[in-house]
């Protein structure tokens, strides 16, 4: 993924930080494009079609949230990576945020250097699962990766896209024991920072979404017994 070739849609209601943020992202290489609240992002969205999202959560006419479970719903957005970037620094807005479609929660005040370094890390995770796309048959669960879906009983389950590479993580190898810094690593990144609740978050979301019959299928994931 050449940076040139790379769109970034920044969503903030304040000119300063989109100024700011899009210039230090414009230095990189990649190509910006901005909006002012939730709705216009999805708009721009729709047209672009962008590779990243940094978008703040407090917002006019539809906050960040909104849209992030908005955007969640359009097929042609499905493998856009979404970040929030704003002052909400509270665990519940963290949760709520991955909740939405998340695939990563930074908190204002950051320096520049750094969201230059996460963006470049939220991407390289990108270009690295675009490589390996592959379809799995796991307890009667058929997990297309290329897709982001599963089918279970003949129905398809939608996830976010963070939900679904953790699942298909603990897919790939039925009995692996998944340490929480190892989990991290893989789904997330080590160069991204995420709250020490999320990987809590996401199993529980999975086990309402498909059932503990699956967990139980897989039962050497010890992480399961750690949450």
């Amino acid at each position: 993924m050449k940076k040139r070739n790379t769109k970034i849609l920044l969503v903030d209601d304040e000119p300063d930080i989109l100024e700011i943020v899009g210039y230090n992202l414009s230095q990189e290489g990649y190509q910006i494009f901005t909006a002012s609240n939730g709705k216009e992002a999805i708009l721009k969205a729709k047209k672009e079609v962008p590779d990243l999202i940094i978008m703040d959560v407090m917002m006019p006419e539809m906050d960040g949230m909104e849209a992030c479970e908005n955007i969640r719903k359009i097929p042609e957005l499905n493998n856009v990576i979404i970040t929030f970037l704003t002052a909400r620094s509270e665990d519940y807005s963290q949760v709520a945020g991955f909740d939405a479609g998340a695939d990563d929660y930074i908190t204002k005040p950051i320096k520049p250097k750094l969201l230059v370094s996460k963006v470049k890390a939220l991407l390289r995770r990108l270009k690295e699962q675009e490589k390996s796309s592959e379809t799995l048959n796991v307890g009667g669960i058929e997990i297309n990766r290329e897709e982001y879906k599963i089918i279970k009983n003949n129905v398809v389950i939608a996830l976010p896209r963070k939900e679904f590479e953790l699942f298909y993580l603990l897919a790939s190898k039925p009995g692996k024991v998944f340490k929480r810094d190892e989990i991290l690593d893989k789904v997330w990144g080590n160069e991204v920072v995420v709250g020490g609740r999320t990987i809590d978050v996401h199993i529980r979301k999975l086990r309402e979404k498909i059932g503990d019959d699956f967990f139980k299928t897989i039962k050497g994931v010890g992480y399961k017994f750690e949450v």
